[in-house]
């Protein structure tokens, strides 16, 4: 019994020094170099000056061959700077507002780049009306905006982010009952190639399909290349034990395949980022919400990312396409704005749903919001939900559970002998211990098995504390009475003081510890645990109240077997 309560004691210990030490890393840990340490420079209006990685058309080199190819440098080492094109403060005044049943648009008449999106079906704060707000152009630290455009060889003034377009309208709305908005943004050189820039929404999603229709009019093949590109500035997130979203995945990434890489600003290597894809995506994310460029899944594309300061410009550039004389042709790509609501995002990528980033416990964690997912679709209740799936978890486990919990029984009826055992070898350890393996193997006890169900529990608790931090469906999602948010601390504090009590009744049907020093210590586990639940999201303490929950009921029906089975031994 003394082995089984050190294995739960080290195992607190170890994960306690496992905490401290990631988060002293966080604070205090050796930091790569960056590309470089300034903030974003602004001008004397406070507004944010642009920036050579922001700004620059990314350039396309036509040999003397006719076969035109795109340039793989990154953006900042491209040619044409924002000199050329309109000013900042310009580009703000000249926009259009577009308003789907989801979203709210800013869009920017100087390039079509997308300045502000407001999700109206996302409060900032559960109960008051201003939404969510994800791009953002009116802060100098937190500039955020997403920008698209064709860059031509054969026009250095062309398409691109940086180009005047006009539109039929100063706004666009979706109608009620219909169930597509198409926003065309019209560029000309005025010498025979024009280009309509067509934004498609649709309703209830928040993909945007993005198609340029090239219209070439003159007598010469003309080229171009098609580039999206997020730029944000990313300040430093302060972590706090207080406020679990900073501990939410954020900052650049990107997909090929399969394959899903995260991207830090501050190591050279992804900073300097250059590698031509096929099948991929890039995205900036943030907690809950994200921005995404899906590009053709068959054509490649080159991905790169410049740093400047707390700054990254993250691009993806596909490949030089030509437009023969009196030719159209059309460019498609998908951008993404809004929740990262996994079934839409599967729609567009089956892999881009893993912004809802669950950390190195992915493998549990899918698989859970799979369960948690299925189950809300019959009970309509993420509470619920969640009860339905620990009950699951429970049944799935219940015979590896049910035969530690036997040992536990066996344990706890073999606690009046490990008394006497310990009266007469009080004085001497080791005989103790001897004797109290010996009384073990006689009665066939492992004390070890109670800590199997433990070891099971911690991963699956972990998985559903990053499901429920990382996932917006659950974001302000009510359960009943006082709980308006299972992403939330419950705000009375009543679930971590019922998961104390169910803790204390579980301790009285197990096997008291034999040391007067440890039996101290697990009568405080239940008021330690109570106290570090109070910051723990609600729904991840209503996964842990019913979980102990049926382990109550569990243990006392196989109490009840153990106790009725040595009854019919002894007649």
């Amino acid at each position: 019994m003394t082995n089984n309560i050190r294995v739960f004691l080290w195992l607190a210990v170890a994960l306690a020094l496992w905490l401290n030490y990631s988060q002293w890393q966080i604070d205090y840990g050796a930091k790569s170099v960056t590309t470089s340490t300034g903030a974003v420079e602004t001008d004397s209006s406070g507004a944010p000056k642009p920036s050579d990685i922001a700004d620059a058309v990314p350039q396309v080199v036509q040999p003397a061959t006719d076969a035109p190819v795109a340039s793989d440098a990154v953006p900042a080492v491209a040619t044409q700077q924002a000199a050329a094109g309109p000013d900042i403060e310009s580009a703000k005044t000249r926009k259009i507002r577009v308003t789907t049943d989801v979203l709210v648009l800013d869009i920017s008449l100087t390039g079509g780049t997308l300045v502000r999106a407001e999700l109206p079906g996302y409060p900032l704060i559960k109960g008051e009306a201003a939404p969510v707000v994800l791009f953002n152009t009116d802060a100098p630290t937190t500039n955020y905006v997403l920008r698209t455009g064709l860059a031509s060889s054969d026009d250095p003034n062309g398409p691109s982010h940086l180009a005047t377009f006009t539109a039929p309208a100063d706004s666009f709305t979706l109608a009620a009952g219909q169930d597509e908005l198409r926003v065309p943004l019209t560029w000309t050189d005025g010498k025979g190639v024009t280009v309509t820039k067509a934004f498609v929404f649709k309703r209830s999603m928040y993909a945007i399909d993005l198609e340029y229709q090239i219209v070439n009019g003159t007598q010469a093949p003309w080229h171009a290349v098609s580039y999206a590109r997020i730029v944000r500035s990313d300040p430093p997130v302060e972590r706090s034990m207080f406020k679990v979203e900073s501990y939410a995945t954020r900052g650049p990434a990107f997909g090929e395949g399969d394959k899903y890489k995260k991207l830090n600003i501050e190591k050279t290597d992804d900073a300097t980022l250059s590698i031509k894809v096929t099948n991929g995506w890039i995205a900036g994310m943030q907690h809950h919400f994200v921005s995404a460029v899906v590009p053709d899944h068959e054509t490649p594309h080159t991905f790169t990312m410049g740093v400047k300061g707390r700054e990254y410009v993250l691009t993806s550039l596909g490949e030089v396409q030509t437009v023969a004389p009196g030719a159209t042709r059309t460019i498609k790509e998908t951008l993404f704005v809004g929740p990262k609501l996994q079934k839409q995002l599967e729609t567009l990528h089956p892999e881009l749903s893993r912004v809802a980033d669950y950390g190195v416990l992915t493998l549990i964690s899918r698989p859970l919001f799979w369960l948690l997912d299925h189950a809300h679709s019959i009970v309509k209740n993420w509470g619920l939900a969640i009860i339905l799936v620990t009950f699951m978890l429970k049944l799935l486990f219940y015979p590896l559970s049910e035969k530690a919990g036997r040992s536990m029984a066996r344990m706890r009826a073999l606690a009046p002998r490990m008394k006497i055992l310990q009266e007469t070898y009080k004085d001497d350890r080791t005989k103790l211990g001897q004797a109290t393996m010996e009384l073990y193997k006689q009665e066939k006890v492992n004390p070890l098995a109670g800590c199997l169900p433990m070891l099971i529990q911690m991963p699956v608790f972990l998985a559903f504390y990053w499901v429920l931090l990382e996932s917006v469906e659950m974001r302000q999602a009510p359960f009943f009475g006082w709980i308006n948010d299972l992403s939330a601390r419950d705000p009375f504090f009543i679930l971590p003081v019922l998961n104390g009590l169910a803790m204390w009744g579980q301790s009285k049907l197990n096997p008291p510890p034999p040391d007067p020093v440890q039996a101290r210590i697990f009568q405080l586990m239940p008021i330690v645990f109570s106290v570090m639940f109070a910051l723990f999201p609600s729904g991840l303490v209503l996964y842990w109240v019913t979980n102990t929950g049926l382990s109550i009921l569990q243990q006392w029906n196989i109490n009840r077997k153990i106790t009725a089975e040595d009854a019919a031994r002894k007649r």
